[in-house]
């Protein structure tokens, strides 16, 4: 019954282009030459015999030819436009429109250019080869600008139908190449060797996808699907990218039942390094580190609309000995007594994501429990304990989304005991709190007199790492609480207006203290305020700009770690001066993303 209600639907709509042909305004076009036709498909056109005079007999539905028809007689509104091999707003067999290969083969092509302007100001240690002579204080100058320029070019080849059911096999290629400047107002930032001097400039070419996927087989009747993927691939792991988020070699067996209510993965990583500038994968350049993954999600649990996911993950990191392109050694951390150390961690994980009535709701819990052989911090094995709680709820009143924000990661009263309950990550990318527009999520802060930074860039955890995308999780840490508030405005189709304001405070800060030699620091960070706007001056995504701002304003905690005083040489010798350099940051961006 359904074959023959597809060769009817087949019938009717070969028939309406025929009559549409001789009907149309304007000349029509060769039934075998539609709109986006480029060419014969290399396994040559298919031989149709006109079996009624009622049909007009097609080569195959790739080929079902249009009319060049004005539907209101005006140049904007033309709905049956020929297509060019080289236009992508039209059918075009570039982007998968027609098979270049038979019935079922396809090939898509697409490039990004993506070029980012930042300028920010981040606490930055000054030392005896100060930049500037007359500073003899701890900081120096913050002042930091940062240009990264992305080219990506992407190809996919893959065999199915187009729509309903899963493709039978893929394969997906991505290139992307690197440049990236960045300047300072410090030696020994941008390179150990202060002879570097303040500013770097590097270029950096990485596969981020390379894989071959593969449809094992149909599970019911209505396309619920078993596939294998193994290669250079993307996965986060949740809703919002909080436990793991990257494109690294992997294998990923993947599939959805009860005609896609479920849906499952089981993931195995063993990344390579990243390259520190860029954070590209540096092929053929495998580290230590294990990474297993197996999620479950149900769409409409207990409600219409909330989808739930229960996760298991688990880390084998090694470590290892390791320094980054520029000089600094990130693997072990050089704090406390370093050592090469091993880490098996096991993260079980609650979320959903979805509303609940009028309710948008996205939350997280993650409990880790595991091993590390040896914390630089607490100079002994540890055994791991620690959770981490997100919560955001937001309503829609017409353009406008306010929302409320919720994170919590556990801290570590007692450093020195040999247990870790201090929260971290694997590997995130939280798309949370104002995410890459939020100060506190998208820079990384570096921790005085130390090689470890506070936090890392895109990540929202305190977690103390020597580097989030080269070095290993860190278990001893202050962890957080953060409480925001916050709203999206649909300004226009074109134009999208993002404000988040976050209070941040330390949950225990006893590591802290531990690392710095303080009697004393407090809890409350600060206070996070960021804005950004997105505009589609095309109505698509072909054409993106991004700008955002934000500010941190340090709290009596911050100004415990970052002192708000300098020293100078005066007519008098060294003399004390204040200033709110370390009190009062900023950072400001802007992205253009250009979609070929």
């Amino acid at each position: 019954m359904r074959r023959y209600l597809a060769g009817a639907v087949l019938a009717v709509a070969v028939a309406s282009s025929a009559l549409a042909q001789t009907s149309a305004p304007t000349e029509p076009e060769e039934p075998t030459k539609p709109p986006g036709y480029v060419g014969r498909p290399l396994g040559g056109h298919p031989s149709p015999i006109e079996t009624s005079p009622d049909f007009v007999p097609i080569p195959d539905r790739w080929r079902l030819g249009l009319p060049n028809w004005n539907r209101y007689e005006r140049p904007i509104e033309a709905p049956y436009v020929p297509g060019r091999w080289w236009d992508p707003y039209n059918q075009n067999v570039l982007k998968g429109d027609f098979p270049i290969f038979g019935q079922n083969v396809f090939i898509s092509l697409s490039a990004i250019m993506d070029t980012l302007f930042e300028a920010r100001r981040v606490p930055t240690p000054s030392n005896v080869s100060s930049a500037n002579p007359d500073s003899a204080d701890v900081f120096g100058n913050g002042d930091q600008l940062l240009l990264n320029h992305n080219f990506i070019v992407s190809m996919e080849l893959f065999k199915g139908d187009t729509a309903f059911k899963p493709r039978d096999w893929e394969l997906r290629l991505t290139g992307v190449f690197n440049f990236n400047y960045l300047q300072t107002n410090e030696n020994g930032i941008v390179n150990i060797d202060v002879r570097e001097g303040t500013a770097r400039n590097e270029d950096h070419a990485s596969l981020q996808e390379f894989f071959i996927e593969y449809h094992l087989g149909d599970l019911t009747p209505t396309y619920d699907f078993l596939s294998m993927r193994a290669g250079i691939q993307g996965f986060t792991s949740d809703f919002r990218g909080f436990i793991f988020s990257d494109n690294n070699l992997g294998y990923r067996l993947f599939g959805n039942l009860g005609s896609n209510r479920d849906q499952f993965n089981l993931v195995y990583f063993r990344p390579f390094e990243k390259d520190t500038n860029s954070g590209l994968n540096r092929i053929f350049d495998t580290r230590g580190q294990h990474v297993g993954i197996l999620n479950y999600f149900r769409q409409d649990f207990l409600t219409l609309g909330y989808t739930l996911s229960l996760s298991a993950h688990y880390l084998h990191d090694s470590g290892g000995e390791h320094i980054d392109e520029n000089g600094f050694v990130v693997r072990p951390a050089i704090i406390g007594t370093p050592q090469v150390h091993t880490i098996d961690a096991v993260y079980f994980g609650w979320t959903g994501d979805g509303h609940i009535g009028p309710v948008n709701v996205t939350h997280a819990f993650y409990q880790v429990l595991g091993r590390d052989t040896h914390n630089p911090i607490s100079n002994k094995p540890l055994d791991l304990n620690a959770q981490m709680v997100a919560l955001e709820a937001s309503m829609d009143f017409d353009w406008v989304r306010p929302k409320l924000t919720f994170f919590y990661s556990s801290g570590d009263d007692k450093p020195l005991d040999g247990r870790g309950r201090g929260f971290d990550s694997i590997f995130d990318n939280p798309n949370f709190a104002g995410g890459g527009f939020s100060y506190w999520v998208r820079q990384g802060i570096g921790l005085p007199t130390s090689s470890v930074e506070l936090t890392g860039r895109n990540s929202i955890v305190p977690a103390l790492r020597s580097s989030k995308i080269e070095g290993q999780p860190n278990y001893v840490n202050p962890g957080l609480f953060l409480l925001g508030v916050g709203a999206d405005f649909e300004v226009t189709p074109k134009v999208k207006v993002l404000f988040q304001a976050n209070h941040v405070r330390f949950d225990k800060t006893e590591s802290l203290e531990t690392i710095l030699f303080q009697d004393r620091i407090r809890h409350d960070v600060g206070w996070d305020l960021s804005l950004g706007m997105r505009w589609r001056p095309l109505l698509i995504d072909n054409v993106v700009l991004t700008v955002g701002g934000a500010t941190f304003i340090g709290g009596p905690g911050f100004r415990d770690i970052y002192q708000t005083q300098e020293f100078r040489f005066g007519p008098n010798g060294l003399e004390k001066v204040k200033t709110e350099r370390n009190t009062i940051l900023y950072s400001g961006f802007a992205s253009v993303t250009l979609t070929y």
